[in-house]
């Protein structure tokens, strides 16, 4: 019964926000392919550049001077945590949620330029190192910031509805507050195990695809 009533939850919460949630999504993969592109319009000498950084940081990698788990987990949870919190609250704010859009046009451009230029310097070792170094967390952390932003853009439209457009819509407050509380409470717990992943896992998939790579 309960597992039903869950099922009928979600069920409800995605055909209720399907346009919203097709829209970030393409949106975030426009970001994708544009940070793709973006590789590309770099100069000879600023690839030089970016390279010889990554070089060195695959180095520290290879030799086993990485940052401390420890410290790597709280590094990302506390960056990941913020960038969701930012979301979050633009939902509130009713008329700042069209900054998340931008936000997240803005995630895709990151994780596609990284990609981009992990390919465009290394091939399908640079393919590779991309698949193991940002798959394994974002396969959490992107769903999160797409459910939270749904989430909030559907609340602010809600408001707006409410507030500027006078609609009779049956909406309260406290639960409506609530449940998008706890929307952030979740995706602070997922982004908890993102965060482990990347501190404890990726480090170690990475040092393994190295040390296979200089062979």
């Amino acid at each position: 019964m309960r597992n039903r009533l869950s099922t009928n939850i979600i069920t409800r919460h995605f055909q209720e926000y399907s346009s919203i949630y097709t829209f970030i999504m393409v949106l975030f993969l426009m970001g994708v392919i544009f940070g793709a592109i973006i590789v590309n319009s770099l100069s000879s000498h600023q690839k030089e550049d970016l390279f010889y950084y990554l070089n060195q940081f695959f180095g520290q990698i290879g030799e086993g001077k990485m940052v401390p788990p420890e410290e790597l987990l709280k590094l990302s949870f506390i960056h990941n945590v913020k960038f969701a919190g930012l979301i979050w609250v633009l939902g509130i704010s009713i008329i700042g949620f069209p900054l998340i859009f931008i936000l997240l046009f803005i995630k895709g451009i990151v994780v596609g330029f990284s990609v981009g230029f992990l390919v465009n310097q290394m091939g399908w070792n640079g393919l590779l190192l991309s698949f193991v170094s940002l798959l394994p967390q974002n396969l959490l952390i992107i769903p999160v910031f797409i459910f939270i932003s749904a989430c909030s853009i559907g609340l602010s439209m809600k408001l707006i509805r409410k507030i500027f457009i006078r609609q009779s819509l049956p909406f309260q407050l406290v639960p409506v507050f609530a449940s998008y509380f706890m929307v952030y409470i979740g995706a602070m717990a997922i982004i908890t195990v993102a965060a482990s992943i990347e501190a404890y896992i990726v480090p170690a998939l990475m040092k393994s695809i190295l040390s296979t790579i200089a062979k």
